[in-house]
């Protein structure tokens, strides 16, 4: 099941466009739009680039992906 990241999409459109962004970020539009519709989560150096890009925490920006990484038994 995928979450659309929400907080992800308000930084992205406060950027501009997701051709703006994937352009800034030399990655393709579909993979910019597959970030935000939560169908795919990018590698660490992409997660933590696009986290400076919008000068927000990478856990703010993918609380999908740090959710399951810090669940407690």
């Amino acid at each position: 099941m995928t979450h659309k990241r929400h907080y992800f999409a308000e930084c992205r459109k406060q950027k501009g466009t997701q051709a703006k962004v994937a352009a800034d970020n030399l990655i393709s539009t579909v993979y910019v739009r597959m970030i935000e519709n939560g169908t795919f989560t990018p590698g660490r150096d992409l997660m933590f680039r696009l986290s400076q890009y919008f000068e927000q925490p990478a856990e703010k920006l993918f609380p999908d992906y740090f959710r399951g990484l810090f669940k407690h038994e």
